[in-house]
């Protein structure tokens, strides 16, 4: 139902500022003078068609408004934005025939009429006859498991409800690529992962729709996305999965179960580089210590500092590697965000 295979994105250099909002002193000090805020700065990114793309970032990191420039809502000032080929400049209407947006807002909907007269009334704008648009919001309806409902008054919906909707009214289009911008923000815990299943196991996988998802939620990327891009104060810091992030940013964490006469190796080592961090854990009881070790350089050269444990007669029961959530690589991105180029994994 989404029109086919999806279609890739493709962004080189995009730039965008707004004049930053000043108070009536300030006018007054200055009239002329202008502040400029920069929502995008050099952003470059490829999505390939039928991915799922997560772009993770705070609030206002600049998601809203590469989602709009996408949308051929905003222009951008500098750089290049296409989807499947045509630019959002130089071809916006062939733009807006692949895409589709979808946001968290229900007053979107018109909560006085029924679902099939929200579905019929966006249809119209597609230029559907009115016997086309009843048949595709019948099929939307069921894609989105709201079959049987098109004659309740949206108003009577709960928000999961409203925001599969939403998602049913994004595809009376037959879009190719949609765009996702915090669908789950109004919904519970429940309801949320039912709508992230739905929309990975459903739109992307077996229909092959192209999706980007802005949010700043850890457990929503990792849920659907198969890629990740970080996007920081308008700068895209990272792009990847979450192994090429683990991979790209090194430091690799390790728990180490040992005697406690490691504890004086570790200094060492930490002294001399070969670990980053050491963080000792909750006593244990008996002959064993448990701490968390930072050692850069991958496996090998966790496995020089196991070796030389042993060679000083450390006893060593385990050295396990911990596997990072996206939250601790998030929070390495944004702590390195200090070279200007773009980290791409």
């Amino acid at each position: 139902m989404s029109g086919g295979a999806g279609v890739g994105v493709e962004l080189q250099g995009v730039q965008k500022r707004f004049v930053e909002r000043r108070t009536m002193r300030d006018w007054a000090r200055a009239p002329f003078a202008r502040r400029w805020h920069v929502a995008l700065d050099d952003v470059s990114l490829s999505v390939a068609p039928g991915e799922f793309f997560g772009l993770l970032g705070p609030n206002g990191a600049g998601k809203s408004t590469l989602f709009k420039i996408l949308s051929t809502l905003v222009l951008p000032d500098g750089g290049r934005a296409a989807i499947g080929g045509y630019t959002v400049t130089e071809q916006p209407a062939s733009v807006r025939g692949l895409i589709s947006p979808v946001s968290a807002d229900e007053r979107s909907l018109w909560w006085r009429l029924s679902a099939i007269e929200n579905l019929r009334l966006f249809g119209a704008l597609h230029g559907l006859s009115r016997r086309d648009a009843d048949r595709r919001a019948d099929a939307v309806l069921a894609l989105v498991r709201l079959e049987g409902t098109g004659a309740r008054m949206v108003g009577a919906f709960s928000s999961g409800m409203r925001q599969r909707l939403l998602v049913a009214r994004a595809l009376m289009g037959t879009p190719r690529v949609l765009l996702l911008d915090e669908p789950t923000r109004s919904l519970d815990p429940i309801s949320a992962r039912d709508l992230r299943l739905f929309l990975r196991d459903e739109l992307n996988r077996r229909l092959g729709c192209t999706i980007l998802l802005a949010t700043h939620s850890h457990e929503e990327a990792l849920d659907c996305c198969e890629r990740v891009g970080v996007l920081h104060r308008g700068r895209l810091l990272a792009s990847g999965s979450r192994a090429d992030l683990v991979r790209s940013l090194g430091d690799d964490r390790y728990r180490l179960l040992a005697a406690p006469t490691a504890a004086a190796a570790l200094a060492v080592f930490a002294a001399d580089g070969r670990v980053r961090a050491v963080i000792p854990q909750e006593p244990q009881e008996g002959e064993w210590r448990r701490w968390i070790v930072e050692i850069p350089g991958g496996e090998g050269a966790a496995a020089d500092v196991l070796a030389l444990l042993v060679r000083d007669g450390v006893a060593v029961a385990g050295l396990e590697r911990l596997e990072p959530n996206l939250a601790d690589l998030l929070e390495r991105v944004v702590a390195r965000d200090t070279a200007p180029e773009v980290q791409h994994a």
